[in-house]
């Protein structure tokens, strides 16, 4: 038999006989759900609004619409990455942890 030296090793009962004050909580952080989603959909319809400004010239020229097309990705980008780590966190998916996403 090999020797264990088992003065370092960690099991699952060092890890719950420490300090209980601490839970596991693994809930989605609602807030910060609810922020990404709505990044992400305003972020979209502002892509959408801009790109019809831009192509039919509202506001005299293309340069509103580009403007408004470019804050729209500015919104939905980080929208999206963070609605896609919630997602996949929620549905199990190794490596996703509702932990990642930033509180706001």
């Amino acid at each position: 038999m090999a020797y264990v030296d088992h003065a370092f090793s960690i099991s699952d009962e060092d890890i719950f006989m420490g300090d209980s004050s601490r839970a596991i909580d693994n809930r989605p952080p609602i807030k910060e759900i609810a922020f990404a989603v709505s990044l992400l959909v305003f972020g979209f319809i502002a892509i959408v609004v801009g790109s019809v400004m831009a192509s039919n010239r509202v506001g005299g020229d293309r340069a509103h619409g580009i403007f408004f097309a470019v804050l729209g990705s500015v919104l939905f980008l980080p929208g999206f990455y963070y609605t896609r780590i919630a997602y996949y966190a929620y549905k199990g998916y190794k490596g996703f942890s509702f932990d990642t996403i930033p509180s706001v």
